[in-house]
Parts: C-alpha cells; sequence; structure tokens
C-alpha cells in the first residue's frame, strides 16, 4: 500500500513537471497581404498588366482604323471583293481576340505562380519559426476561415511573423 502511495506520488510529480504545450496563431490574411514581397509582385504585375493592356489598345485601335477604311472603300468595291476583305477583317479580329485571351491567361497563370510560391515560402518561414521558438502548435486563421475563435494579444503571432518575413526578405 505503501509503495502505491509512492508511485502515485511519483506519477502526480512527473506529470505535473511536464511542460504545457506553447500554442500561438497567425493571421494568414494579414500576413500575406502585408508581407512586402508579395506587394512587389503585385507592383510587378501592375506594370505588366498595363503593358499588356496598352498592347492590346493599340491593336484594337488600328484593327478599328482598318475597319474603318473598309467601310469606306466598301462602296467602291464588288460586292465578291467586299464579302473577302470582310471575311480577312473577321479572321484578323478572331486572332487578335485569341491572342489577347492567350496572353491574359499566361500572365494570370504567371500571377497564381508568383503568389503560391510566396504562401508556400511564409508556410516554410512560420513552421521553421515554430522550431525555433518552441511552438508545439501555430495556428492559421482569417476572415474566411476563422479557425482560431478567440486567442490572447500574447498568443497573437501576426505582427512577429510579419516583421521577421518582411526583414527577411530585405536581406534579399
Amino acid at each position: 500500500m505503501k509503495n502505491i502511495c509512492y508511485v502515485l506520488m511519483l506519477l502526480l510529480i512527473v506529470v505535473s513537471c511536464q511542460k504545457p504545450n506553447k500554442i500561438g496563431y497567425v493571421d494568414n490574411g494579414t500576413v500575406i497581404n502585408d508581407y512586402q514581397a508579395k506587394k512587389d509582385v503585385e507592383a510587378r504585375f501592375k506594370t505588366k498588366e498595363a503593358s499588356f493592356t496598352k498592347k492590346f489598345d493599340s491593336i484594337d485601335n488600328a484593327f478599328q482604323i482598318d475597319v474603318q477604311k473598309f467601310q469606306v472603300s466598301a462602296r467602291s468595291m464588288s460586292q465578291k471583293k467586299a464579302e473577302a476583305r470582310y471575311q480577312e477583317l473577321g479572321q484578323l479580329k478572331q486572332i487578335n481576340d485569341q491572342q489577347k485571351q492567350q496572353e491574359a491567361q499566361q500572365l494570370t497563370q504567371e500571377f497564381q505562380t508568383e503568389i503560391d510560391t510566396l504562401i508556400v515560402r511564409v508556410k516554410n518561414f512560420v513552421k521553421d519559426y515554430g522550431k525555433k521558438n518552441g511552438y508545439t502548435y501555430i495556428l492559421g486563421t482569417s476572415d474566411a476561415a476563422a479557425s482560431v475563435l478567440y486567442g490572447t494579444d500574447d498568443n497573437d503571432l501576426t505582427q512577429t511573423i510579419l516583421d521577421a518575413l518582411n526583414a527577411e526578405y530585405k536581406k534579399e
């Protein structure tokens, strides 16, 4: 009986000496949206998008001028020649539209690939941060998917992670 009491006391001491889990959380939306690397990617793609828009506005304007010239000269053309030119213009319009759509899709895919790369970088950074700082868990939350319904400000690592991410990015 005495031995059982000693075993239970020893077990109680061991359990009470266990280190509690260290848990933190991060607002994913804030970290991603305020990450300087993402802001730089967005700025770079805004410039690419402006260039894309300018290019295709120029092509569209040139096409409209061709259409207007055709409309003026069509009166003096034979019907067969006018129909041939009309079909030619239709094909040119279709080619321009396809090229515009392909380049827009390419630009969108390129942007999404860079954003996905940044998200992976942030996830890896948070994982390494958690390991280095002794966290058992670092949870992610956002307005769209609130997995953390309540957490004290002491457990909110959002600004700490964001500052560390931006500091690392400045070094690159």
